[in-house]
């Protein structure tokens, strides 16, 4: 099975607000860097958009390290919340609905068959990947404002 690391990250000016999201897949030699952006959107949706995105490029199942700042998206799997909240109908412990429940559903359906490790990275330190999908996303970002 093809291993692949897959480093993502996603940012928005405001909270809601223009967000952008960015992912950089390698697997061997190779390396693929994709980007986008919302007008409206929210911090947390463009966390779970990069890691999608990561995942949707994936042209076969593989064995995937993901990298990511966000402790909304890692934890949600490092600390079981994903499975709490399918057994749950999608509600919190509080029994508040879960936030973003497309998404999610997009990205268990997006992981099926492939292997996952997750891994929770320091955001805006020494980690290079992490800090070139900061500086795609947050240009996405300004794309859109320009435009």
């Amino acid at each position: 099975m093809k291993k692949v690391v897959l480093y993502s990250d996603g940012a928005c000016s405001g909270n809601p607000g223009t967000g952008g999201w960015a992912t950089i897949l390698q697997s061997g030699k190779h390396e693929k860097v994709l980007s986008g952006g919302e007008a409206l959107t929210t911090n947390n949706r463009m966390e779970l958009m990069g890691v999608i995105s990561g995942f949707e490029a994936l042209k076969e199942k593989c064995q995937v390290d993901v990298y990511s700042d966000s402790a909304y998206v890692v934890n949600a799997f490092l600390q079981n919340w994903i499975e709490f909240w399918t057994q749950n109908a999608w509600k919190t412990k509080g029994k508040k609905q879960v936030q973003n429940i497309e998404l999610w559903k997009r990205l268990l359906t997006a992981m099926n068959g492939h292997e996952v490790l997750w891994h929770k990275v320091k955001g805006h330190a020494d980690n290079e990947l992490n800090n070139r999908c900061d500086e795609i996303a947050r240009n996405e970002i300004t794309k859109i404002k320009n435009t």
